[in-house]
């Protein structure tokens, strides 16, 4: 029997780049004390007022099938939303509502990319994003990112990756697994090249309200980027909902109308009950995320505080997110190594850099999604354990 090359193509992706944390998950069913820093889980619930909004919309029969492009309520607070944001003229034929941003990615690279065609993305790059485009077809181009630039894409980086069969840039600000962000004028620099070279930009902004200090800043605010952006972005991380899977993709009319069959093919729309949620979400300030960037900013300080005179390995104070760096300087662990024999010495799970493509070797990723007292002991064990092997 057959299969298709598309399985060939992601059969060294999935679950593969997670192997570490599903092994921590097994060791701490026997071992309580292992602690998780492996993937950006919000440490708290989502607002009770969403589960309420979703519970009486699910009592009054907002159960049956939705339509393609999404439910009403939703369409129309993603329109209020997105026309502060932007010069173009924005309407309800604007969006798509699918259940998250990873299948909003999904048809978006699907629409856009097929076999020979470049996406090109900063590196290091959210783990996921390499099976999504194989999917299609296209072949990943990393732009390598500069920790001495704060891991913003810059522009002399970006042309010397441009080929003739580029299509897309996948833009991730706030990024994973950095926390860097782009200002106004880093996006203002890429402008003329984009433009040049005629390439479309998905910009990938589902921690847009997890900038510590900052304002967040779209391509769609930059009118020579505006019309050639799609925005894909969810309620997972604004609003601590990562299991509800409500997404959206924002594009001009002629991409939105050309994706839409594709987009009811997989799933068409998204639940009534949970757009009605989405809607209410979306409609209202998120004082989860005004929580939780005060709690990720102040955990990362204390990472950086706590691990600052540990000999051979260096915490970079992200600038948003849920995720910190850290440079390892070590001559006999890389970072595969160095996360694997943490784990299994000190119960401490971290993710390997190299999970997030060729330029993330040189760091482990960790989640600030723990309470503050875990990550003390965290810190102490890792202490412990770089004093072992140095």
């Amino acid at each position: 029997m057959k299969f298709s090359k598309l399985t060939d193509r992601i059969s060294d992706l999935g679950s593969d780049k997670w192997l570490l944390h599903l092994e921590a998950r097994k060791l701490k069913k026997n071992n309580p004390n292992i602690i998780e820093l492996t993937i950006g889980e919000p440490d708290q619930p989502p607002p009770e007022e969403l589960i309420e909004k979703c519970c009486d919309s699910m009592r009054s029969g907002r159960t049956k099938y939705s339509n393609g492009r999404g439910e009403e309520i939703l369409l129309d607070a993603l329109v209020q939303k997105y026309q502060k944001r932007t010069p173009l003229k924005v309407t309800r034929n604007n969006f798509l509502c699918l259940p998250g941003t990873q299948t909003a990615l999904f048809a978006t690279v699907m629409c856009l990319t097929e076999e020979e065609d470049e996406i090109l993305v900063g590196d290091p790059y959210y783990a996921t994003y390499e099976g999504i485009i194989k999917s299609s077809g296209a072949t990943i181009s990393p732009i390598p990112l500069h920790e001495k630039y704060d891991f913003s894409l810059q522009e002399k980086d970006f042309r010397m990756k441009i080929t003739s069969k580029s299509k897309v840039l996948l833009l991730n600000y706030p990024h994973n697994p950095t926390g860097g962000i782009l200002r106004k004028k880093d996006l203002s620099k890429l402008a003329d090249i984009v433009k040049k070279h005629n390439l479309w930009i998905i910009s990938d902004e589902v921690y847009e309200e997890l900038i510590f200090k900052e304002d967040f800043v779209s391509p769609l605010e930059i009118p020579t980027l505006a019309e050639r952006t799609i925005v894909v972005s969810s309620i997972s991380k604004s609003h601590a909902s990562p299991g509800f899977r409500s997404g959206w993709v924002f594009a001009s009319e002629e991409v939105i109308n050309k994706m839409l069959p594709l987009a009811e093919t997989m799933l068409f729309g998204n639940q009534p009950f949970i757009a009605d949620m989405t809607a209410y979400a979306i409609s209202n300030k998120s004082q989860t995320a005004l929580k939780m960037r005060t709690d990720y900013q102040r955990r990362a300080k204390l990472i950086c505080k706590k691990l600052a005179n540990t000999k051979n390995i260096r915490p970079i104070m992200p600038k948003s997110g849920m995720f910190i760096l850290i440079k390892l300087e070590l001559k006999n662990f890389n970072d595969e190594k160095f996360a694997w024999n943490l784990l299994h010495s000190e119960g401490v799970a971290v993710m390997p850099g190299s999970s997030f493509g060729l330029n993330g070797k040189d760091f482990i990723r960790l989640s600030l999604t723990v309470p503050d007292k875990e990550l003390e002991r965290a810190c102490e064990r890792i202490d412990e354990f770089v004093k072992k092997i140095d």
